[in-house]
């Protein structure tokens, strides 16, 4: 163990450092790294990555990556199963403590937005989602979905997509088990968390994360890079024997289009070029939640050096930590 090792590994230097962004950005070498250098442990908080099975597809960070340092919550969950923001904050929740427990501080890595935010704000006693509830909703049509929720929570109906009907089911389950509006929840998660909403001034929150990004071509050229290679490492043959998955497992991107190029419904470049531009859009829409949902400190990658990011990032990282000490 390094002397800086063993300075971090008190009782008092135990910590949570988040490390944030799109996907394709570099995060998890950067994380990688530095945890190696403190003696960190890592917790996946990509949505998607978390199941088991489907590594190319899901871009999980390769062996030498994760020899680097301790990884948690990588291929931990079957693709039959479902999986929600709240399980993953009492998942993650378990790991922090356990690492805790070894008096190691910890890096939490990842891209999927809500499951971050749950572990800075918590969740306001969202329910689990009930079978039978699902069931008869799921029977709705998409206009009856959008008048019960109209009528159950008309402020969560003017704001959520009402062309996306899962998510105007779970609005609406959440409504009927709670028994109060979705709207009204919300609220509640910065209390929860006992401080404030980042994206509000004021807010109480520490500065424990980066928020690592690209120039928009040098991102979109790594993706369209990295979905390349996944078809060259075999994706193809990854999706054909994963057999059956979950309805959360299968919103991964590209699934679906590798599914249909099995099926004889599109080309192989026809299939590489939608993947391509959904990961694009996804990668946008990341940016867009990181930069209004938390004040994470900003860092360019496209201006830096991977060793110049990585000793930018342990500077940080090294000063909350030694906050905490104080």
């Amino acid at each position: 163990m390094t002397a800086e090792q063993q300075r971090l590994h008190g009782h008092d230097a135990k910590g949570v450092f988040f490390i944030v962004g799109p996907t394709a950005t570099g995060k998890s070498e950067l994380a990688a790294d530095v945890g190696q250098k403190i003696g960190a442990e890592i917790i996946n908080a990509d949505a998607f990555q978390i199941y088991r099975g489907l590594d190319l597809l899901t871009a999980k960070p390769d062996a030498a990556t994760i020899a680097k340092a301790p990884h948690h919550l990588i291929g931990t969950v079957p693709l039959q199963e479902e999986m929600n923001a709240e399980r993953f904050r009492r998942a993650a929740s378990r790991v922090i403590d356990e690492i805790h427990s070894r008096d190691k501080p910890v890096l939490v890595v990842g891209g999927s937005g809500l499951y971050i935010k749950t572990l800075t704000h918590g969740l306001a006693g969202v329910p689990e989602a009930d079978p039978n509830l699902r069931a008869q909703l799921n029977e709705m049509t998409l206009n009856e979905l959008r008048r019960r929720l109209g009528d159950l929570d008309p402020e969560t109906a003017r704001k959520i997509d009402m062309q996306n009907r899962r998510r105007l089911v779970r609005a609406v389950e959440i409504c009927l088990l709670t028994e109060k509006p979705v709207s009204s929840q919300r609220t509640q998660w910065r209390s929860i968390a006992g401080v404030d909403d980042p994206a509000r001034p004021g807010s109480t929150i520490p500065d424990s994360g980066v928020f690592v990004f690209r120039g928009r071509d040098e991102l979109y050229t790594r993706i369209n890079n990295r979905v390349e290679a996944m078809f060259k490492n075999g994706v193809i043959e990854e999706v054909r024997a994963a057999g059956a998955t979950s309805s959360t497992a299968s919103r991964m991107i590209g699934l679906d289009e590798i599914r249909e190029l099995l099926e004889g419904r599109m080309s192989l470049l026809q299939c590489i070029a939608a993947i391509q531009q959904a990961t694009r859009r996804y990668s946008k829409r990341q940016l867009t939640w990181f930069r209004r949902q938390s004040n994470f400190e900003p860092l360019n990658l496209s201006l830096l050096s991977h060793n110049e990011a990585a000793k930018w990032m342990l500077l940080r990282v090294r000063r909350s930590l030694a906050h905490r000490n104080d």
